[in-house]
């Protein structure tokens, strides 16, 4: 498995992704394997070690993962801990997106990822939080052919896209998550209710960011229940 940060191009300017390329096989190419790919996309946090691990986590799985800088315009590569001072910078630089502007920056991520020639196939998006929320537009913007969004905030405002949203779908959501109550998880089945492609799947005694290790909130076995589903959910998609 390799990694990199590559730069984007776009008519407003050059942001930053982090490239995690497969192990190389027999039909590898000169920097690394090849395989599906993957727009992965980050918390309130930045492109962090966690992300940045999580995108290592998958190229060993065998996709093509690029995770976009989206605070970009705030700064180079910005990376955040998960408390304090950090964590209100987290916030902060979230109530100031420019979600028109972010959604144009995935959709030049995904753009990018499909020319890459490690590419073979299919790709998806997957998110957390912050992420989880876009995976679910750039799904409702037909970007991917596959979305998976953990935890995120502000999908039940969106639920109006539903219709527009035509490939497999996964969500993940915390039964303890104060961000997002049982109410909204209720509403989100609701909204997809009767969709073969569609799964939402809510894990009992754990809170928002469970999947991230570097977080208290932590919990090993919701991690790893979801990842396996996120695996095989790819698997049969892509």
């Amino acid at each position: 498995m390799t990694a990199q940060w590559i730069e984007i191009k776009t008519a407003e300017g050059v942001f930053g992704a982090y490239l995690a390329l497969p192990p190389q096989g027999r039909d590898s190419g000169p920097q690394g394997g090849k395989g599906p790919g993957i727009v992965l996309i980050q918390e309130i946090f930045g492109v962090n070690e966690h992300i940045r691990a999580v995108a290592e986590q998958y190229a060993l799985d065998g996709y093509v993962v690029l995770a976009p800088d989206l605070f970009w315009r705030n700064g180079h590569r910005m990376e955040l801990g998960y408390a304090g001072d950090d964590f209100q910078k987290g916030i902060d630089l979230m109530m100031g997106l420019d979600f028109a502007k972010v959604a144009t920056d995935l959709a030049a991520t995904a753009q990018a990822l499909r020319a890459r020639p490690e590419v073979t196939g299919k790709i998806a998006s997957l998110g957390y939080c912050l992420g989880g929320r876009l995976s679910y537009v750039m799904a409702a913007q037909g970007a991917v052919e596959a979305a998976v969004c953990y935890y995120g905030s502000g999908i039940d405002t969106m639920l109006d896209q539903v219709p527009q949203i035509t490939c497999p779908i996964q969500f993940h959501f915390a039964a303890l998550d104060h961000y997002i109550p049982l109410p909204v998880v209720e509403a989100v089945q609701g909204a997809f209710a009767g969709r073969a492609q569609a799964a939402v799947h809510l894990y009992p005694g754990v809170d928002h960011g469970f999947n991230c290790w570097g977080r208290a909130m932590y919990d090993q076995r919701a991690a790893a229940l979801a990842r396996g589903r996120v695996l095989q959910f790819l698997a049969e998609a892509l």
